[in-house]
Formats: C-alpha cells, sequence, structure tokens
C-alpha cells in the first residue's frame, strides 16, 4: 500500500494529462480547419492508441519529476553532509558566475541560464539547511511549485498545439522547432495576434486550482518520505516503464499508417512529433529516401533539363536576340494564395490593384509555390533550386556561394539588393543572402523619420514602399541598372497595418486585412515607381512567397500551393497569360531569357518559353517531395515510401478554365514508373549537388 501512495505524484499527474489529451484530440476533431470524414476505425486509433502513446511519452517526461522526488530527504542536511553539499554548492555557482565554463564555449543565454539554476538550487538548499523548523513548510511549497510547474506545462501545451492546429492543421513539426529559434519575432508575433494576457491570467488560475487538487492526494509523499529501499523500488518500477516507453512509442508511431492525413496527426502525440521534428531537422536523402544509381539520376535529369552533362546541372543558356540590361525589381508577397484574387475566384474584392495590374502584365495561371515557408520562396526564386527533404538551403550553414539569380545579375554588371521590411537576421536571411552577393537593406537601414508604422515583423509595406523607392532612385543615379528582390511582411499574423489606408480597420487583425493592405501599398509603390526616370527601363516581377495556409487533406493539398505571378514591363512585355504548369523555380530563369541574357546556367528552373520546356512544378513539405506532372502527383517520403495520385479539376463556373484551382487527389491504380524515377531524379540530384559543393557560383 505505501509503495502506491509513493507513486502517487506520478500516476495523478499522468492522468492529468491523458484527460487533457483526450479533451484536446476532440477539440481539434471538431475544428473548422480537420476537413475530413473519419471511419470508426480511424476514431478508434485516434482515441485508443493515441490515448497509450499518451501515457507512454508521460512516463518519458516525467523522469525530471523521478529525479526530483528521488532527491527528498532529510538525512542530506543532517552535519556535516550537509555543510559540505552546500558548500559545494557555492563553490559551483561561484565558478559559473566567474570562471570561464563550458557553457560560456557554447555561448548565448546558457552561461545565465546555468547561473540562475545553480545559484537557485544553492539558495534553496541554504534554506533547507539552516532553517530546519520550516523545512516541512519549504518543503511542501517547493513540492506544489514543481506540481504547478507541470500542470501549467501540460496546459500550455496543450494551448499551443490548438494554436499551431488553427494556423498549419498538423501537430507539432519542423516549424516549430524553427519558432524555437526565433523567440523574439514568434513571441512577440503571439503576443499581437492572440489576448495574451486573458489567456495566461485564465492558465495560471486554473492551473493553481488543479495544482491544489494534485497536491492534495499527493502530498504523502513528502509527509512520509520514501526509505532509500522504497526509493530503490520507485526507481525499479519508472526505469522499467520508461524503457518500455521508449521501446514502445516508435511502434505505435508506424501505426499512424491511415490515408487520412488528419487521423494520423490526431492520433501522434504533440510532444513525441515535436522531438521527431527536431532530430530530424536535416534529412539525409540518401539514407532516408528512394534512390536509384548516381549517374542514372543524371540521365534521367536531362531528359527534363536538356542541356546538361553528367553529374551535374552544368549547361549554357544561349539567347537568339541581343541582351537587354532592364533594371529587374522582385517583389515577393507574404503568404500570398492565387486564390486571394478577382481571377481566381474571390468576390471579396481584397486585390483591387493586383486584379488591374494583372490585365496588363504576363500572368502565369498555373504557378505552385515549392513549399510553405517564406524560406523555400526565397530558395525557390533565388538558387531555382528544388526544395530539398529537411532545412531550406537559406537557413543551412552552408549557405554561401551558391548559383543564384543575385549571382547572374552580378555577373552582367548589374547593382544586386535584398530589401526587407524586418531584421534580416531573422530565417537567416542576412547571412544567406550577404553571402550570395546582395547588399542588405532591412529596418535597420530605416531612419526613425522613415517608419511611420511597425509591429514585430517589421516597418508596414508603405513604409519599405517608400525606402525602396529612394534606394531606387540612388542606383540609378550610378549609372548601372540594378537588381532590387523585395519581400513584403505586413500580410503577415497579426496582420496589423496603419488605420484609415483601407476599409478594414487595421487593429482588425483580419488576413483580408493584410492581403487588401499589402495591395494598397503596393499601388503606392507603383504610382511613385511611374514618376521616375527608371521606370520604362524596369522589368518588375511580382510572385508570392507561399500560400496563406499549407492544412489539407492529404500530404501536398494542391489548392495550398497554388500562387499567383506576373511580369509587368509597359512597352516591353505584351499582357498574355501563360497557362502551362510551371514551377516557382522557373521565374527568374524565364525573367532571364525575356531579357535574352546568355549565362553558364546551374539553374533547375527554367524558362518556360524554351520550346524544350516539359511542364511540371516541385511542391514539398520539409520531408514529402513532390512533382507534378502529366496530371499526377508524385510524392517520395521518407523510409523510400512512394505514393501516387490521379489529379482531376473540379469545374468551376464562375471561373475561367485556366484559373481553377481545385483538384480531386485519387490515389493511383497503376504506378507510373517513370515518373517515380523523375521525380526520385530531381530530388536526388539536387542532394547530391548540395552534398558534393557542385552547386557552388561559377
Amino acid at each position: 500500500m505505501s509503495s502506491i501512495k509513493n507513486l502517487s505524484p506520478f500516476y495523478n499527474l499522468t492522468l492529468f494529462y491523458i484527460i487533457v489529451s483526450f479533451i484536446l484530440r476532440i477539440v481539434l476533431l471538431f475544428h473548422p480547419i480537420t476537413q475530413a470524414t473519419f471511419s470508426w476505425i480511424d476514431t478508434l486509433k485516434i482515441f485508443s492508441l493515441g490515448v497509450v502513446s499518451d501515457c507512454l511519452v508521460f512516463t518519458v517526461i516525467s523522469g525530471f519529476l523521478w529525479l526530483y522526488l528521488i532527491f527528498i530527504s532529510n538525512s542530506k542536511y543532517l552535519k556535516p553532509t550537509g555543510y559540505i553539499i552546500f558548500g559545494l554548492l557555492v563553490s559551483l555557482f561561484l565558478y559559473v558566475a566567474f570562471g570561464n565554463t563550458i557553457l560560456n564555449e557554447y555561448g548565448g543565454a546558457l552561461p545565465e541560464i546555468g547561473m540562475v539554476f545553480i545559484g537557485l538550487k544553492t539558495f534553496l538548499f541554504g534554506l533547507l539547511l539552516f532553517l530546519p523548523k520550516y523545512r516541512h513548510t519549504i518543503r511542501f511549497w517547493l513540492f506544489s511549485f514543481v506540481i504547478f510547474l507541470f500542470v501549467t506545462l501540460i496546459l500550455q501545451n496543450a494551448i499551443s498545439e490548438f494554436f499551431f492546429w488553427n494556423e498549419f492543421g498538423v501537430k507539432y513539426n519542423f516549424i516549430a522547432v524553427n519558432y524555437l529559434v526565433y523567440t523574439n519575432e514568434v513571441i512577440g508575433n503571439i503576443m499581437q495576434s492572440y489576448p495574451v494576457i486573458p489567456i495566461f491570467t485564465t492558465l495560471f488560475l486554473v492551473s493553481g486550482t488543479i495544482t491544489y487538487f494534485i497536491v492534495q492526494h499527493s502530498k504523502n509523499y513528502i509527509e512520509s518520505i520514501p526509505s532509500f529501499t522504497e526509493k530503490i523500488k520507485i526507481s525499479g518500477v519508472y526505469l522499467v516503464m520508461l524503457a518500455l516507453s521508449l521501446a514502445t512509442i516508435p511502434y505505435l508511431a508506424a501505426k499512424e499508417n491511415s490515408q487520412n492525413i488528419f487521423t494520423n496527426e490526431l492520433q501522434s502525440n504533440g510532444i513525441y512529433k515535436f522531438y521527431l521534428a527536431f532530430i530530424h531537422s536535416e534529412l539525409d536523402y540518401f539514407k532516408f529516401y528512394k534512390t536509384i544509381p548516381t549517374q542514372e539520376a543524371y540521365t534521367t535529369l536531362k531528359e527534363q533539363i536538356p542541356g546538361i552533362t553528367t553529374e551535374s546541372t552544368s549547361r549554357p543558356i544561349t539567347a537568339k536576340g541581343q541582351e537587354n540590361h532592364k533594371n529587374v525589381v522582385l517583389i515577393t508577397i507574404e503568404s500570398y494564395s492565387a486564390d486571394f484574387m478577382k481571377v481566381y475566384g474571390n468576390e471579396n474584392n481584397i486585390t483591387p490593384f493586383l486584379d488591374e495590374l494583372a490585365t496588363q502584365s504576363l500572368q502565369f495561371t498555373n504557378l505552385y509555390a515549392v513549399g510553405n515557408r517564406t524560406v523555400r520562396g526565397l530558395e525557390a526564386v533565388t538558387l531555382c533550386f528544388p526544395p530539398t527533404a529537411g532545412e531550406s538551403v537559406v537557413k543551412r550553414k552552408d549557405n554561401k556561394n551558391k548559383f543564384s539569380t543575385g549571382n547572374i545579375f552580378n555577373q552582367k554588371g548589374y547593382q544586386v539588393k535584398y530589401l526587407y521590411g524586418g531584421d534580416a537576421f531573422f530565417d537567416n536571411m542576412e547571412d544567406f543572402f550577404s553571402g550570395n552577393g546582395y547588399a542588405i537593406v532591412d529596418k535597420k537601414s530605416l531612419r526613425p523619420n522613415e517608419i511611420t508604422f511597425a509591429n514585430v515583423w517589421g516597418v508596414c509595406d508603405e513604409d519599405m514602399a517608400n525606402k525602396a523607392i529612394k534606394v531606387m532612385n540612388a542606383e540609378a543615379q550610378l549609372g548601372k541598372p540594378f537588381f532590387n528582390h523585395w519581400m513584403t511582411v505586413s500580410n503577415h499574423r497579426p496582420f496589423t497595418y496603419p488605420n484609415n489606408k483601407i476599409d478594414i480597420p487595421g487593429d482588425a487583425k483580419s488576413r483580408d486585412g493584410g492581403v487588401k493592405y499589402t495591395d494598397y501599398a503596393l499601388r503606392k509603390f507603383f504610382e511613385m515607381a511611374k514618376k521616375q526616370p527608371w521606370f520604362q527601363n524596369t522589368v518588375f516581377v511580382i510572385v508570392a512567397d507561399h500560400c496563406a495556409s499549407s492544412a489539407g487533406k492529404t500530404e501536398l493539398p494542391l489548392d495550398k500551393y497554388r500562387i499567383p505571378a506576373l511580369v509587368y514591363s509597359p512597352g516591353f512585355i505584351a499582357p498574355q497569360k501563360y497557362t502551362q504548369l510551371m514551377s516557382q523555380i522557373d521565374v527568374m530563369p524565364t525573367v532571364m531569357g525575356l531579357l535574352n541574357f546568355n549565362y553558364q546556367s546551374k539553374f533547375y528552373g527554367q524558362n518556360v518559353f524554351q520550346s524544350d520546356y516539359k511542364p511540371r512544378a516541385l511542391i514539398a513539405t520539409y520531408q514529402d517531395l513532390g512533382l507534378i506532372k502529366d496530371n499526377v502527383l508524385t510524392i517520395i517520403s521518407p523510409k523510400q515510401q512512394v505514393k501516387q495520385f490521379q489529379l482531376n479539376l473540379k469545374p468551376d463556373q464562375k471561373t475561367a478554365p485556366e484559373f481553377q484551382l481545385y483538384y480531386d487527389q485519387t490515389p493511383l491504380k497503376k504506378e507510373r514508373t517513370d515518373l517515380v524515377k523523375e521525380t526520385v531524379s530531381y530530388y536526388q540530384t539536387a542532394s547530391d549537388m548540395l552534398k558534393k559543393k557542385k552547386y557552388q557560383k561559377n
């Protein structure tokens, strides 16, 4: 009986965690973003295997609780043991505070964190050592605080999982891991997007109430501290459970194999998903994905990209006409789905300027983003390179001196700049662009009088439009052409922007408002640009970085990857619609083709107006890598998995055929081995090029 009482802190917290997780699954199951129907087998898996997984994961997490509980004792405060331990703690604190420890080698906030932790431990040990009359009271409140901390973290995790699902339609993934790195922007975004004070006030009140009841049913542990023998038994039970959990959790994760992606996500444990995303932030293609012999991969790729040589994508690009060194302004718009625009069926009139500009531009009506994050879009238009498994090249250590769009413009004598309204440190943009031949103009470059409005992501798009005009005017004075890449920021949660600019208030925090304000800022930019002497000699390229949402019923929902793209240059490029399938990586090679550039290319992207171009698009998450071709979506995934889907266009009477968005995705009855081979060739060779450093600038 006493051994059961000694385990009470464990099973009370475990029960609480299971209840919270169970309720969370129900909430997510009925969430509007969960666009799926579930069979009774799916529902059974979600709530049975899910609960077992939760129990096992919490067993692993409670290792911290086990360590805390087994070290609770009175004997360690007896003389001289207590004084020796206290002296060692004081010495350790002084060493960390004033010495050069391993924490200093890692840098960052680690030395401060270590000093605070050891200092707090020393202080509390001192209280328990020198105030024996109050030891029981102090221990009770410390025990209550530990329970409160666990309860709060359990509830906080549930809230975080809910908001992550609300944003992405999945449990934690690689994006959540990235968010930990950029706490300033992410915490700022949360502060501005959600009612944080009421949420956390409620959280702490609920946590305190629940803690009270759990402590009442668990305080027997500190009122009758287990003996050394009993602690050995407790440790034995826990370590057996820990070993069982570590062995079983991956097995249960492998059972997340339903055709319904939402079933797999709801069945999974969010904390374990976070762990998997953390350890797999960089995926070795050759270890996890289907491969073919290297030479065969490049030979297959050559059939898709004529002119490349063996085990390289290098090939000459020869234009038929004279090179035209017009200025080029590339504008990538944050989170801009194709279906925001009127031509794709939107009836809310949130893109009036771009709808108007589209009629005067070359429109790519059937273009797909490579990924669902900004760094993927930047990678696509800068490197014109497939989205390889794991992290974007932008955020990798080996991200410099790549074969890039900026590299080509530099060769042609252009001034090359990257303009961004936020801090370019975010998402490693500054390191990437400066390491590939771009000068950086970001929020740090703006004087205080140039900023009228800013949120956590940076200055509003209108302020950056004004700055861009100043930068381009200065460049024009130097007598050299310029290539400027401007990344917008306003169309991003929390969707705040200056009031009295559009008919949706800036403090409404509306996505439609964010879209419409960016459209408004672009109108202002072009109104100013048209008054400049360099306007008639400039090509403007406007493309989204990715869609506003990536959640869907399948691994790669096509309607969540379709983005708009325009090329506007009055008197130079005639308005027209290019309706063939193409990828985001093709945009800049096509623009260079319109300028008749001659260069030695390594781009995977192609000029879509070339007669030998074969329509296809590459789309991916950080794990699932896809190829759209011949109305078939081929997806290759870790563990050498391959899936193929037949794509059927759903007619939309309100939208012209070339702008219709949505596809039915039905599993292919018979595998198209030729398309599997082509898909593998794209991603395997891209991984090979990076691994062997063959995608460097010439």
